[in-house]
């Protein structure tokens, strides 16, 4: 056994149960997710550090009460951002503020009202250009009790007395005090490099230089692990080949059989974590009127790929992955402050012809965009109670809110005028898809 070798049979499934609680929350505080879940680590405190540094190259801290697991990641995610309690995404504002509390709970004693706090990262927003922080602005407040819900949700601010919402809806009638868990605070903010040294967000992906070849072949098992931990499906045509060549091992599905209790599906394209605990934050197919709509597309376009007796679907090359990657680099980049420069990282070269038989495997289904209203009419039509009224009304957002769904799963690539079905969408061919309908009274 190369992981949880010192964990006894009859303990092992509690073990991969704090693996799990600590890969979906890299933030563990006295309250946060709940007052089981630090415990559940401190018990296993020693393995763990132990195998998930050797095994996916992440670094666990605990600190008082707080545990910390510092993640090494491979590729900038848009899909894992922070969302306030209501599911709002979080934007450039309401991350600004959330760093901007951070360096005040920082310098802070051990409580802090809600108004000083508002005051301290309004007087440091207010010399950023572009941001500022001014209580009796809505939109500000809104953003401000945002980043400080997030917070609180997590136990770094724990509240003693009063109210946020109060002080939500009027900042001089209501007032919170709170108690400044510092362990979490300073545990939450850890970046890999001093970020005043760096000029782009590229720099935070960097690595040390490997010297040896068993460095090389270590390191590129603990990416193919981390791959199939953070992505929701892997293929092999989306990784170096080293990586790719331990995907396809039989002893990355041992490793993290034995870490996670998961059980890993590998196809001719590609692998996957088969999610039977409900460990993932987000799960394929889900509920909601989104999700069951979202399932449905994927088993119309596993149908419209594969119908023997329907026009053949026009097949198109994968967009670029560098590309993306660089525009979403820009895009955050965007954010530095003015005067420092942007060493953005150009995507290779790529030839358009390539080697004919490779080009031929990367070519994928193109599914129309007017196709994929057609889909939605139908689903609405079909499973019509199995919908509100808000959804009937507005069917092209049902379509763009389900294929934006498809696609943080990977099955799908959005081009212009379609997407591209990718590998997965074939797991739902003849498929039968069944909603539950919403009783009408």
């Amino acid at each position: 056994m190369r992981f949880a070798a010192d964990v006894a049979d009859l303990e092992i499934a509690d073990y991969q149960r704090a693996v799990r609680l600590v890969l979906r929350h890299p933030l563990i505080t006295a309250t946060f997710p709940d007052e089981k879940a630090l415990p559940r680590v401190r018990r296993f405190a020693a393995d763990l550090r132990t195998d998930l540094s050797e095994a996916f190259g992440y670094r666990l801290e605990l600190h008082g009460a707080t545990a910390r697991l510092v993640r090494t990641a491979d590729r900038l995610d848009p899909d894992r951002g922070a969302v306030s309690r209501t599911g709002r995404p979080f934007d450039r504002q309401r991350y600004a503020y959330l760093s901007l509390c951070l360096g005040t709970l920082g310098r802070a004693g051990i409580q802090i009202t809600l108004s000083e706090l508002a005051e301290s990262v309004g007087g440091d927003a207010n010399r950023i250009t572009g941001l500022g922080l001014d209580p009796d602005v809505g939109a500000d407040r809104r953003a401000f009790v945002d980043a400080v819900a997030w917070l609180e949700e997590r136990g770094v601010l724990r509240l003693a007395d009063g109210s946020s919402s109060s002080w939500a809806s009027d900042p001089g009638a209501g007032e919170a005090l709170y108690d400044v868990a510092r362990d979490a605070v300073f545990a939450l903010f850890r970046p890999p490099r001093v970020l005043q040294h760096i000029d782009s967000v590229g720099a935070l992906l960097e690595r040390s230089p490997i010297s040896s070849g068993n460095a090389e072949r270590r390191a590129a098992a603990q990416a193919a692990r981390r791959a199939v931990l953070e992505r929701p499906v892997v293929y092999f045509d989306d990784v170096p080949a080293e990586v790719g060549n331990h995907l396809r091992g039989q002893t990355l599905a041992a490793d993290l059989q034995r870490l996670t209790g998961l059980r890993l599906e590998r196809r001719a394209e590609g692998v996957l974590l088969v999610d039977t605990a409900g460990w993932s934050s987000e799960r394929f197919p889900g509920t909601g009127s989104v999700a069951q709509a979202a399932v449905l597309l994927a088993v119309a376009i596993a149908e419209r790929v594969s119908d023997p007796d329907g026009r053949k679907a026009r097949r198109m090359p994968m967009p670029d992955p560098g590309e993306a990657r660089a525009k979403l680099a820009g895009q955050i980049d965007a954010g530095l402050p003015a005067g420092v420069p942007l060493l953005l990282d150009e995507p290779d070269p790529v030839d358009p012809a390539g080697d004919p038989d490779e080009t031929d495997q990367r070519r994928l289904p193109l599914i129309t965009d007017s196709f994929l209203r057609e889909a939605t009419a139908e689903v609405l039509s079909a499973y019509g109670s199995a919908f509100g009224t808000a959804w009937h009304a507005d069917p092209e957002r049902l379509r763009t809110e389900a294929v934006a769904l498809l696609v943080r799963f990977d099955a799908v690539v959005v081009v212009p005028g379609g997407v591209l079905a990718r590998p997965l969408i074939g797991r739902y061919r003849s498929t039968v898809a069944q909603v539950k309908q919403r009783t009408l009274f």
